[in-house]
Parts: C-alpha cells; sequence; structure tokens
C-alpha cells in the first residue's frame, strides 16, 4: 500500500496548461501501471492533495515506480500481510510462547 502526498515545495508549474500537461504525464504513468496490473486500486483523499495507491509486485519494482513522481510526490510505501497469514503467524508466535513458559 502506498500512501501518497503532494510536495507543496516541489518546483510545480505556475501556468495552468502547463500543471495540466505535468498531471496529465503522471496520470498516464498510473493508468500504464493500471493496465500493467501493478496497480490494483488508486484513489485521492478528500482534500485532494493526498490518496493511496493498492499495487503488488517486488521492492525494487515499487521502489522505482514511486521514485518516477518525484519531487512532485512523496511516497510512504508499507508493506501489507493479509489478515489470514497475519493470524496465523501472531497465533502461532503465542503458542510457542505459552509452550516455552511451560519448560
Amino acid at each position: 500500500m502506498v500512501l501518497w502526498r503532494v510536495n507543496p515545495v516541489a518546483p510545480w508549474p505556475t501556468e495552468p496548461s502547463e500543471h495540466l500537461k505535468l498531471d496529465e504525464r503522471m496520470y498516464a504513468a498510473i493508468d500504464e501501471s493500471i493496465k500493467k496490473g501493478e496497480i490494483e486500486d488508486f484513489g485521492f483523499f478528500l482534500e485532494g492533495n493526498s490518496g493511496y495507491a493498492i499495487g503488488k509486485g517486488e521492492a525494487t519494482d515499487l521502489f522505482r515506480s514511486a521514485s518516477m513522481f518525484g519531487p512532485y510526490i512523496f511516497c510512504e510505501i508499507h508493506e501489507i500481510i493479509p489478515y489470514k497469514k497475519g493470524k496465523e503467524i501472531t497465533t502461532g508466535l503465542l503458542k510457542a510462547q505459552i509452550e516455552a513458559a511451560k519448560k
């Protein structure tokens, strides 16, 4: 999961037509990642200057993709462990601790 936000001190174009061109280039990159299956979901938070993306792939690919948007966009990337797997791991750890305490 990527949480993204606009970098307010980036060198954003001040001319609306140039700003639109930059946005369209970023949207094209996002559209291509969606088409390739690298991004499964992408959205904007209501204030319009941040949002999220849900993707899949190798860490190096995510790093490369997120870096394409600098310096205009900051990205915070979090790897997600699915609920079922997380439940299995934490339950197993606690059971192992219980067994270790018995010895």
